[in-house]
Order: C-alpha cells, then structure tokens, then sequence
C-alpha cells in the first residue's frame, strides 16, 4: 500500500500538464511500459486511457466501445480505489488487492428503486442472491459478453419502459432494439426457430455518465500528453487465428486477445484450409453463389463478408446458429453468427492476418 501510495505522490510533469480546478488527482505511472503503447487519447471526449493500472488493456480486452463507449474522466483516486469513468461504466482498481473491477452503477442509480423477487422460469437463467430471471435474447447478450463480471446479477425481469424491452443490472441496463436486425434476418430466424444477434439489437445504458452527473462531477476534458496516440486499434498490429479443432475464433491486437467468438467451419468434404493468410477484400452485403463437387449453392443478403483464401471468407449467417457446437456446415468459409462478422468487419482491415490452424 505505501509503494502504491508513494507512486501516486509522484511529482512529475504529467500533473503540471493535466491538474484540474476540482481537485482529482491524475495518477503517475504505476509500472513500467510493457509494450510501446501503454496511453492512448481519445479526442471525441478529450481523455487518456492508460495501462498505469491496467486499465486500457481491461478496456481493449473486455468489450471496448461496445460495452464501455468514450472514457469521460481521466483516472483518480477516490475513497481507496483509483477510478475512471466512461460513458457506460465505472472501471476501478482496488489498492489492496491490484485487481480491476467494474463499479455496481446499477445498485448506485437505482437506490431509491425496488423490483418485486420472481420465480424460476423455465428456459431461463434464475439467480437467488437476488431472485431474478434472464432469459431469451437478453440472456445471450449476458453469457455472451461477459456475466456478472461485466453486468452483474439482474436486479429486475424483463419489463417494458419507455416503449422499450429493458432489464436492470447491478452495473447496467439492457435496452432491446430489435430494428437492428433486418426484417430479413428476423424472418429467417422465424423460419428456422433460432436466436440470431445483431451488433447493437441490445444496448447499454450511459450509467457512467449518469453517475457523473449525479455526483455532479464535470465531464472536463484534458489536455492531450505530449506525443500520446489518438486510440485506435491499429495502433496494434491485428490478426484474426480461427482453430479448427475448437470451432473457435479469437482476435487479436498485438499480444493482446480482444475478442473471440464461436465458428462454424468447412464439412470435411470442403474442409476449410489451413494456413496463413490475409484479408484481401471486405463486402458489407452479398450474394454467395458456387458449385463444386456436385453441389450448387446460391445464397443471397450474406453480410459482414471478408475473403481471404480465394472464395474462402469470414462472414455473417443467418441459416444456422450451431457456432462452436462442432457441427461443421459450411462449403469452407468461416461461419459467424451476425452480430460477430459485424464487430470483425469494422475492426479489421484490408490485409488483416487470418491464420487457420487445425489444432
């Protein structure tokens, strides 16, 4: 506790530079740089994210934007913990422990609120710490995008608010916009009784915002550090691996995994190849057509398609949602569900590396 004490004492430039009128303290460097970007800028919102307590690699790797938005505060110590709002969360590292964790916003803004306890559903998840379901889409999303670490345990049903399908969270709240998908994509997984997802089809409310302003802390911007990147994650050199064996695709900006996702890949008798390749050519939204083998196919409205070996792609599906079951279905390409192939499609680039690997 004193080093960390000491380290937060810390005269050094950084603080002439960035002090501010209310009193927060701007934190020193608690660690040395592990890799050459250790702070980025984000100048939509004029605040730094660093890696000083971990908290940029926490953000890159557990959600990024999706699940986080714009940092609107620099980090600062407050009643023990360093802190650091953003647009839907609280990040915070504990002093005694080193360990990061997300504030309970939910249980914070909703103090003067209370839901009445449920009984188990069937098809649904039930939590008895605080006697509340999940289930259907909204218990994909939360399974999917990180459990309690990320949300925490629901502290309502699903209920309609505003014209909207939301359930409360101890850190969040979940909004359904179900016009995210296309009406196409809906019909289909009518036709074929399957769960789809689309990219933003579930929102996060601005709980960090909503935080700061009931603590009426001012969304002040900063002065950007001398030579400090604007984020952005090709900052990083980005690869896509997709195993084989698994069924499973993982992400990755340098050393550092930022996203995974289950796969659907190639019957053995089109097994999709292994090897080491690139994006070569990014499509929003295309017909799949071929014939091999005997067999013709005509897919029309695939989206989120990026080839990289021949007519081999990464790309969105919308007929199956067997991802990272084992099944393999596909004529080579990597299957994605939706809302995946849309997330990697506007991460990577032209040139992205994709290695396929059979383990």
């Amino acid at each position: 506790m004193l080093s960390v004490r000491l380290r937060l004492c810390t005269v050094a430039l950084i603080v002439v530079l960035l002090e501010v009128s209310f009193g927060w303290q701007t934190l020193p460097k608690a660690q040395a740089q592990a890799t050459s970007v250790e702070r980025v800028y984000f100048p939509q919102t004029g605040h730094h994210l660093s890696n000083d307590f971990g908290f940029l690699d926490f953000w890159r790797s557990r959600g990024q934007m999706l699940l986080f938005g714009y940092p609107l505060s620099e980090a600062f110590e407050s009643n023990g913990r360093v802190v650091q709002y953003f647009e839907r969360s609280r990040f915070e590292y504990d002093l005694s422990t080193g360990q990061i964790q997300l504030g309970l916003l939910g249980r914070e803004l909703l103090a003067d609120r209370w839901f009445e306890p449920a009984e188990p559903l069937a098809d649904a998840l039930y939590f008895p710490e605080t006697g509340h379901n999940i289930k259907g889409k909204f218990r994909n999303f939360w399974e999917k995008r990180g459990g309690a670490e990320i949300f925490g345990l629901p502290l309502s049903e699903a209920f309609e608010e505003d014209g909207r399908l939301v359930q409360y969270f101890e850190r969040t709240r979940f909004t359904f916009y179900p016009e995210a998908m296309p009406e196409y994509y809906r019909t289909a997984e009518r036709r074929h009784g399957i769960l789809l997802a689309a990219l933003h089809e579930i929102e996060l409310a601005d709980f960090g915002r909503q935080s700061m302003q009931m603590q009426s802390i001012p969304e002040q911007p900063f002065a950007r550090i001398p030579d400090v990147p604007d984020w952005s994650q090709h900052l990083w050199p980005l690869r896509i691996e997709v195993s084989l064996a698994s069924q499973r695709l993982r992400a990755y900006e340098g050393d550092l995994m930022v996203y995974q996702a289950p796969v659907t890949t190639g019957r053995d008798d089109f097994r999709t190849p292994a090897g080491r390749y690139s994006v070569y050519r990014k499509v929003q939204l295309h017909t799949m057509r071929g014939s091999m083998k005997g067999e013709t196919w005509n897919v029309p409205n695939v989206p989120w398609i990026m080839y990289f070996n021949g007519a081999v792609a990464l790309h969105g599906t919308y007929w199956h949602n067997k991802f990272g079951t084992g099944a393999r279905l596909s004529h080579g390409c990597v299957n994605l569900n939706i809302d995946d192939a849309e997330w990697l499609y506007h991460w990577a680039a032209v040139g992205t590396t994709v290695i396929v690997t059979n383990e």
